[in-house]
């Protein structure tokens, strides 16, 4: 946030005066805040409270525009909720970098803005600006932009600009615009991540009454836009078509639904790569090399992107991708592209799975840490019924339930797969409690870690909770039962 506040040479200033005046001396807080201050002659009113206010806050935007005037209003209201301790809360000092988009999605330039009753002009060298940082300090304020030609389309907390819970008056048609449009690559980011976690809820709506999933067209022509768009950084795309995860919407629920979530993801998935198959295909041609690997930014992004758009291809029932994934694992030059077009194969169990993992174990099966990687992939793999295939793991030569590592990667790994740890016929949580009693006898540090897994289980649905208590009780009826075990079991049953 000094960054963003002071700009890099004012950040600059600020560390020149901090070395100059505590280099080799035990500081705190406040001395980095006042080197900043004071070389910078800056008024930072309240933003100690970020020392000492504890609790996230929360940032609520309304915006309105008057054609006659053509001025655009932004109101924010912050709170930040109570927590031990500090019931009572003060305003914080908040950077909210903004810029506003035209009907064309471009940047407009940013003349003047006027808040509390000053007119502050925001050009300097008769240079336009196109993002400004205002700074929230109060309950309640309001910035008025002037000479704003048209209805603009904000971006809000560009760069990230502070560490809150943002609330705004955007429509979804505004979230999509930004999606397909905004040049902050974080905002553009997160309006996909909004949509994707609104369309995600409303589908698992439908897939729960039983009404057939329909996939908005907006959403699908925005992924089309940053696939299509050279001028985006290759990582950046990455991230951004990639969906939240399944454990992110649960969290989302009132009741947790595994199957349900897990349906709706596949089916986006799925219809994301059959509408837009042209272009993933594109793009895992155009990213591949035959060349030595090189550890740097360029070839970094070039590798993400060509695997997650290979992953996005292999959820399609098509003999010609699998065919696709097979040469891109035989031709990789590199672990990290070899092990990407493995774990895009098996995602279909059958026998070209199977000689797949069995090839890759037998080239890295003397280096632990794959082989590590290796026992994850499988046991985080959303396959039915894909505990059998971790029991028989268990008794893979190369797994050792007495090596931590080991024991995360396999029974850690099978845990984070929601639809197989939480299948609704106990399978799952069977399988847990079992490995914990086991463990405990001989690593209660790592069997605790594990019953973890337990600790949200009223989350979910009567006939999951009782499944899932079920197995906590088994455990702390077992005799012998360590005080790390107990501690966490017992804390997990009264929650």
């Amino acid at each position: 946030m000094y960054k963003t506040l002071l700009g890099s040479q004012g950040f600059r200033k600020g560390m020149d005066l901090y070395f100059k005046r505590h280099d080799g001396q035990a500081v705190t807080c406040e001395d980095f805040f006042a080197a900043m201050r004071d070389a910078n002659d800056a008024e930072f009113a309240n933003f100690l409270l970020w020392y000492s206010q504890a609790g996230t806050p929360r940032l609520k935007v309304t915006s309105s525009y008057s054609a006659e005037t053509h001025t655009y209003s932004l109101k924010f209201g912050q709170e930040v909720p109570s927590t031990p301790g500090q019931p009572v809360k003060e305003p914080m000092f908040i950077p909210v970098a903004i810029g506003l988009l035209d009907s064309s999605g471009k940047d407009m330039p940013l003349s003047s803005v006027s808040h509390n009753g000053k007119l502050q002009s925001l050009g300097s060298n008769n240079q336009p600006v196109y993002t400004t940082v205002l700074r929230v300090t109060k309950k309640e304020e309001e910035f008025v932009f002037s000479d704003i030609s048209e209805r603009p389309i904000p971006s809000i907390l560009r760069g990230y600009s502070a560490p809150i819970r943002l609330e705004s008056d955007l429509s979804d048609s505004d979230l999509f615009f930004l999606l397909a449009n905004d040049s902050d690559e974080f905002n553009r980011w997160e309006a996909g991540q909004v949509l994707a976690r609104k369309l995600m809820l409303s589908l698992v709506d439908d897939f729960q009454q039983n009404k057939p999933l329909v996939l908005n067209p907006k959403f699908v022509h925005g992924f089309r836009s940053m696939l299509g768009d050279s001028s985006l950084d290759k990582e950046f795309i990455a991230k951004a078509i990639t969906l939240p995860g399944e454990g992110e919407i649960m969290d989302m629920m009132e009741v947790a639904d595994p199957d349900a979530v897990h349906a709706v993801r596949t089916f986006i998935r799925k219809q994301l790569a059959s509408e837009l198959k042209a272009e993933f295909l594109t793009t895992v041609e155009n990213n591949r090399s035959t060349g030595e690997y090189v550890f740097n930014h360029h070839n970094m992004a070039r590798r993400a992107l060509k695997n997650i758009a290979l992953v996005y291809l292999a959820s399609l029932e098509d003999a010609d991708i699998v065919e696709l994934a097979l040469w891109e694992y035989k031709t990789a030059t590199n672990m990290t592209e070899q092990f990407a077009a493995l774990a895009a194969i098996v995602q279909k169990p059958g026998k070209i799975r199977d000689e797949v993992l069995d090839d890759f174990y037998g080239k890295w099966q003397h280096d632990y840490l794959v082989v590590n990687k290796w026992f994850a992939l499988q046991a985080m793999s959303d396959i039915p019924g894909n505990v059998e295939c971790v029991r028989r793991l268990l008794d893979h030569p190369a797994f050792d339930l007495r090596n931590p590592n080991k024991v995360y990667s396999l029974i850690g790994g099978f845990c984070g797969s929601p639809v197989n740890f939480h299948a609704k016929d106990g399978s799952g949580y069977k399988f847990l409690g079992e490995m914990v009693v086991q463990l405990d006898k001989i690593n209660p540090q790592v069997a605790s870690r594990m019953v973890s897994a337990f600790s949200r289980w009223r989350r979910f649905d009567e006939t999951r909770q009782n499944l899932a208590k079920a197995q906590l009780e088994m455990i702390m009826s077992a005799n012998g039962l360590s005080e790390n075990v107990f501690e966490i079991a017992s804390k997990s049953l009264a929650a």
